[in-house]
């Protein structure tokens, strides 16, 4: 059986970086900024992209500096540059969430504590500092260029728990992570979990690995939903 293709994103550069929007055929009612993680590209995340235009979201996949088409290396303007996606994404829809995975869900929870307007978080497997910095220190964390002199001063000064107490009373936030993630311990969802306000929700699943629940399409559906829930609460 043979099925149409999809439709292609809106393709664009923002600032240097490379993004991709993917618009509903009718208003969106809210919109998705997109984070990959380390050593990924905003490609790997478009499944999850069109699942949210199907649902009449609006969703921004981009590359973070130093990986894919964006410009620069990867450092301390990585925050910033999220967003700055969302307020590109603003454009487009009424209220804006983050979605990510990885290094991209330790740079969400921080972004969005940033900015108390953002809807919600959506964390896959994220990253804490510490295995961040062992992998800069070990020479692991591969697959993109980064600002080598900047970065470890830069992430040690960080504290993503301390991040997620400040997510904002309007931010609700969204942890979900494999007991099976050889990188990432579930307990760093755990302790993110417990260090956040309400409104939040943790949800651990059972075996997988790092990326499993990246691309499980009940898992990306249920992130939609707590995403749409978010707005309608808003």
């Amino acid at each position: 059986m043979k099925h149409d293709a999809p439709a292609p994103p809106e393709l664009g550069t923002h600032d240097g970086i490379s993004y991709a929007l993917f618009e509903p055929e009718t208003e969106a009612a809210g919109g998705v900024v997109v984070l990959h993680g380390a050593g990924s590209s905003k490609e790997s995340h478009f499944d999850f992209s069109r699942l949210c235009r199907d649902r009449g979201l609006a969703a921004l996949a981009y590359d973070a500096r130093g990986h894919g088409r964006s410009a620069g290396e990867f450092g301390p303007t990585a925050f910033g540059d999220a967003l700055a996606m969302c307020d590109l994404l603003r454009a487009h829809a009424p209220r804006v969430a983050l979605r990510g995975s990885s290094m991209g869900g330790w740079q969400a929870i921080h972004a969005a504590a940033m900015d108390p307007e953002i809807a919600a978080v959506v964390a896959v497997c994220p990253a804490p500092e510490d295995i961040l910095l062992r992998g800069l220190r070990t020479g692991k964390l591969e697959g993109f260029s980064y600002d080598a002199a900047a970065m470890e001063p830069w992430v040690s000064s960080l504290d993503v728990y301390a991040a997620a107490a400040r997510l904002g009373p309007r931010t609700a936030l969204l942890l979900l992570h494999a007991r099976g993630d050889e990188q990432i311990p579930y307990t760093v969802s755990e302790e993110l979990h417990r260090s956040a306000q309400d409104p939040k929700r943790l949800l651990l699943f059972p075996g997988g690995h790092h990326r499993s629940l990246q691309h499980d399409l009940e898992v990306q559906n249920l992130s939609a939903r707590f995403v749409e829930r978010a707005f309608s609460s808003g």
